[in-house]
């Protein structure tokens, strides 16, 4: 057998032979000044990343969950209110409901786009409006693999029962949606800059984006320790969450390449979607969106096998999600959409992520396409 080294899934590393000198730079200059925490690279990404959402204020945070977290915090989310979000995504999205005091109520995905099902999630409202121990409160809407949710559908749904929506952009930031950017949907969005998302920091890393002023000085109140007027000034229960300005000196580098690396993205999905049209299903993405392309997830349902010969050439897969949520162990207890979730069930025994990022060559994605298409050819 001929033996091929291994691909990475996600090549952080080549990325530093194009902006690694000015990354190193700027951490010198963060040393150098010392202001390891808040510092002035804070409020420059911040200022930076407002300028990609349509001006919307922009506070930075530890990572993603507590971006989700500090926002539902501020909508004064409780136990009693129902908020509903995807079956299909990582935990963590749910885990932001559960922590902000909250009930999560699973919904089904719509099984071309894996975002959330506007059908399902009407019924699901239906459902607990008439079962009425829970009130209809918020959408929790994931912007999964890359594209954008379908919101002009959910603002529909979310206006027609007095909803708000949070975005999870986790995946998405750089994406829009009939030239709306991700992150500026919904009465808030996130984002998380963990290293193999699409604007990846050097670590943990995420943003809120809100329009309201009052909201967001609220949030940045809850992002340290409830602070009024000073520190010592606590006039909420708030948390410790503040972005490094190591990991935001690396950010205002990398935002640099973003727009050039998001269109390699697209160029490399494309190529995937033609040279594997008709070996799988491939991804689809709705009318006037744009993706970032965070992964690039295809269907067979002979997955299991095909990662195995993957695995066997050297090319790595992964599989965004192997579980919905509600069967995961924690999260067994909690309402689930009336009809089921039969689409984000069927999915998760079926996708199957392939090797994307800016820096992938075609030499690469050739070889990764023709053991594919051999591995197909062979069980014929």
């Amino acid at each position: 057998m001929e033996t091929h080294s291994p691909i990475p899934f996600v090549d952080i590393q080549t990325h530093r032979q194009y902006i690694g000198e000015a990354i190193d730079e700027a951490i010198a200059q963060v040393m150098t000044h010392g202001k390891y925490i808040m510092g002035p690279e804070i409020q420059e990404l911040e200022t930076t990343l407002s300028d990609r959402v349509e001006g919307r204020n922009v506070i930075t945070c530890a990572n993603g969950t507590d971006a989700l977290h500090l926002c539902l915090r501020a909508f004064d989310v409780n136990k009693n209110d129902a908020i509903f979000v995807p079956a299909f995504t990582f935990a963590a999205t749910a885990e932001a409901i559960c922590l902000a005091g909250g009930t999560p109520v699973f919904v089904d995905i719509d099984p071309k786009t894996y975002n959330i099902s506007p059908e399902s999630l009407e019924d699901s409202i239906k459902m607990i409006l008439k079962d009425r121990s829970l009130k209809p409160t918020g959408i929790l809407s994931v912007d999964l693999f890359g594209q954008p949710a379908a919101y002009p559908i959910l603002e529909t749904i979310s206006d027609r029962y007095n909803l708000w929506i949070l975005e999870d952009a986790a995946q998405a930031l750089g994406a829009n949606l009939n030239k709306k950017p991700c992150g500026a949907y919904g009465l808030a969005g996130t984002t998380s800059f963990f290293p193999a998302k699409p604007l990846g920091a050097y670590g943990d890393g995420g943003a809120i984006f809100v329009d309201d002023n009052s909201l967001a000085d609220k949030i940045r109140s809850l992002r340290l320790h409830g602070k009024g007027s000073d520190k010592y000034e606590n006039i909420h229960i708030g948390m410790n969450s503040r972005l490094d300005t190591l990991q935001a000196a690396v950010l205002l580098q990398k935002v640099k390449l973003f727009d050039t690396e998001v269109d390699a993205r697209n160029r490399v999905a494309r190529r995937y979607s033609s040279l594997l049209k008709g070996i799988v299903e491939t991804p689809e993405i709705i009318a006037e969106a744009n993706s970032v392309w965070a992964q690039y997830t295809i269907r067979t349902s002979r997955r299991n096998e095909l990662m195995s010969s993957l695995r066997q050439t050297g090319i790595p897969t992964a599989i965004y999600y192997p579980t919905t949520l509600q069967n995961l162990p924690a999260y067994q207890a909690f309402p689930v959409a009336p009809n089921g979730t039969p689409a984000a069930l069927v999915a998760s025994t079926e996708v199957i992520s392939l090797p994307l990022h800016p820096y992938l060559t075609e030499t690469i994605q050739d070889r990764i396409v023709a053991e594919i298409c051999n591995f197909f050819e062979a069980s014929v």
